[in-house]
């Protein structure tokens, strides 16, 4: 499942985080890469453990955790801290698929990469190229979104991101290990909860309201990881 959620962070705040990191010190960005990624990443990132990383992590998770599209699409049990990234002068990065095990440096805690994650910071008119191109089963989608709107897809996925010709592209991004491992299990439980929702609004006292809602918590109770 391939996901756009809208107004993670209000354009203010997308502004706001934007305007603070700009001046920050950037490192080379294939500190977080792998072998093989690192051979095809160019960017500038902001150190993991920069504070203001941290401090701008901590308000996008709790704007996460009161987005009730994330939180039904994702259904998360552990979200990687937030990073953060730059495009700019020829910046790209190539085909490649996430790591399946990301660990919070300085910590031996562990986060499996059910999701990928990317939040865009900075307005698409403000650069050119930059696009984050995903690949799925139902083709190739280019992606570029308003600030403060999230892109949410399996980690499984081959993408990549074209070259930011103009202007500076800057975004957070991170992942998720969700309670239910499998895509497919979780497209059919984010469906199901999207019906309810829509039933529930029409017709709050409708009998199906509450034998569906109970079909989907069984179904989360059976293949649930916690």
């Amino acid at each position: 499942m391939l996901l756009q959620i809208p107004d993670v962070l209000t354009t203010g705040q997308a502004a706001a985080c934007r305007q603070k990191i700009e001046s920050a010190e950037w490192i080379d960005g294939r500190v977080t890469a792998g072998h093989q990624s690192a051979r095809k990443k160019h960017n500038l990132q902001l150190a993991e453990n920069h504070p203001l990383a941290e401090k701008l992590g901590e308000i996008i998770l709790g704007a996460l955790e009161h987005n009730s599209l994330f939180m039904s699409a994702a259904l998360p049990l552990h979200v990687f801290p937030p990073l953060f990234n730059r495009y700019e002068g020829g910046h790209s990065f190539g085909n490649h698929i996430d790591n399946a095990i990301r660990q919070v440096a300085g910590t031996p805690f562990r986060v499996r990469t059910d999701l990928s994650a990317t939040l865009f910071l900075t307005p698409p008119e403000n650069y050119d190229g930059g696009e984050l191109v995903i690949e799925d089963t139902f083709g190739i989608h280019n992606v570029k979104l308003p600030a403060g709107h999230l892109i949410l897809y399996p980690a499984t996925s081959l993408h990549n991101v074209r070259p930011v010709t103009n202007g500076a592209r800057i975004s957070s991004f991170f992942w998720v290990q969700s309670m239910v491992r499998d895509d497919g299990m979780r497209t059919i439980l984010f469906d199901m909860d999207m019906a309810i929702q829509r039933i529930a609004q029409n017709e709050p006292d409708h009998p199906s309201v509450i034998q569906l809602t109970g079909v989907y918590h069984n179904l989360l109770r059976r293949w649930a990881e916690v």
